[in-house]
């Protein structure tokens, strides 16, 4: 017990010995709430306290949209998606919006978990959605929208939706994978100890009955909800499709190459203060990972994959370090861009850290969307309000965030112009898709 005390003791001054580039001179105040490399480009509300969810942001610059999850919470809110568009990033307007039918008798969150995708030269967005039992769509678990005609708001219509009777209740979190295989894949959380994989090529093309096309487990046993949060990604050194999970007991990454049968390649269990996984993603290359768990005072884990993968071990319960902006908050959603990590820290806004050493992550930079009182949250110790989706533009670096209460901002870090992988020595991966990219099956 001492030695796990004092282990957390460590990481969290490890991450309280680093303070925001630019705010040494500048600490934060009501009236200066960012660093000074943060620039505020733009902002606008989208509506009442706690009904704004997670976000999406195309990639390309000749289509700059955003896609906000809206949510019904404390009696407040719609069930649906807001569409953004950020011709003028100092000047975001909203062109759109789509509502569940029957707002009223749909009951629970509705909008949770938005991502876009490309088939077939066309433009996509699932909504993941969540409805209670009690009134219609309890199985229903996301709708698809045809998005190709944007700017033209009026070209915008739903094409399927996803329902999942054997699994009723929705899907609280989804991740759109381009598969070495060249299908596009939509992997969502599920009421059962498992994550569910869809092909959208197939979905947008009429055959939803048999879209489903495999299942990824969790080792872990008797758990309603096996995953909360995932990503996957190519790995370049072996040619593989890697699933990152973060679920009951921990963590755990697949190689699901072949999708019907995916093979358990590391578990991240029995970790002092994970009961566990929430948000779980890597780096570029697959070796460092950032972990995040749902609690008050929880800071973002990270962890070296290289014992497991090299065959040392099998199971990894210990982190290298960690991170966290403020001791009260919990950090939430993040994207790698390597080195930085760009977070959504709930109370504490925008945070970018950077993880060029894992061992000594810094902060360096950041601007606090959310200044009302810290106890006033939804969930997870009254901390969860504020700062909940977080995209980065890889093109020129624009940084978005859905704030729960005060919606939708755009930012820029100076000096941070875009991301390549190949820029910084690293495979260019991250969430973002490559679309256009062919197969890579004949690559491996």
């Amino acid at each position: 017990m001492k030695r796990i005390t004092f282990l957390l003791l460590g990481l969290f001054i490890t991450a309280f010995a680093f303070r925001p580039a630019g705010a040494q001179d500048t600490p934060w105040t009501p009236t200066n709430p960012g660093s000074e490399n943060m620039e505020v480009l733009g902002h606008i509300p989208l509506g009442p306290t706690l009904s704004v969810a997670d976000m999406d942001l195309e990639q390309e610059l000749s289509r700059p949209y955003a896609y906000v999850a809206r949510m019904h919470y404390a009696d407040a809110g719609e069930k649906g998606t807001d569409i953004v568009d950020l011709s003028d990033p100092a000047n975001p307007k909203v062109i759109y919006r789509w509502r569940i039918e029957n707002q009223d008798i749909h009951m629970k969150t509705g909008g949770m978990d938005v991502k876009y995708f490309k088939w077939k030269g066309r433009y996509y967005v699932v909504q993941s959605l969540q409805f209670g039992a009690g009134g219609p769509n309890h199985d229903l678990g996301a709708v698809v929208l045809d998005v190709t005609g944007l700017p033209d708001a009026s070209t915008v219509h739903e094409v399927a939706r996803i329902h999942e009777p054997e699994t009723p209740g929705g899907f609280h979190n989804i991740f759109v994978y381009k598969h070495s295989s060249g299908r596009v894949l939509l992997l969502t959380t599920v009421s059962g100890a498992f994550a569910n994989v869809y092909d959208l090529g197939m979905v947008v093309e009429g055959d939803v009955a048999n879209a489903r096309v495999g299942r990824i487990p969790t080792p872990a046993e008797d758990s309603r909800r096996g995953y909360h949060d995932f990503y996957a990604g190519y790995h370049t050194d072996t040619g593989t499709d890697r699933f990152y999970g973060g679920g009951t007991g921990g963590y755990y990454v697949y190689d699901f190459t072949n999708i019907q049968k995916p093979e358990l390649l590391v578990t991240l269990t029995g970790i002092p203060g994970v009961r566990g996984g929430h948000t779980f993603t890597p780096g570029p290359n697959g070796r460092y990972v950032v972990a995040e768990t749902e609690y008050k005072y929880a800071p973002l884990r990270i962890f070296d994959l290289k014992p497991a993968l090299d065959g040392e071990v099998s199971n990894i319960n210990y982190p290298i370090s960690a991170w966290t902006p403020h001791w009260e908050g919990l950090v939430h959603n993040h994207e790698v861009r390597w080195p930085y990590v760009f977070v959504s820290g709930y109370h504490d806004g925008l945070q970018v850290f950077s993880m060029e050493d894992p061992e000594n992550p810094r902060t360096v930079g950041y601007y606090d969307t959310y200044t009302g009182p810290r106890h006033v949250g939804g969930m997870a110790g009254g901390v969860a309000n504020g700062a909940f989706g977080i995209d980065v533009r890889n093109e020129d670096g624009l940084i978005v965030i859905s704030d729960m209460t005060t919606g939708f901002w755009t930012f820029r870090m100076e000096g941070f112009n875009g991301w390549n992988g190949e820029d910084y020595g690293v495979p260019n991966v991250s969430s973002v898709q490559h679309w256009d990219e062919e197969s890579r099956e004949g690559t491996r």
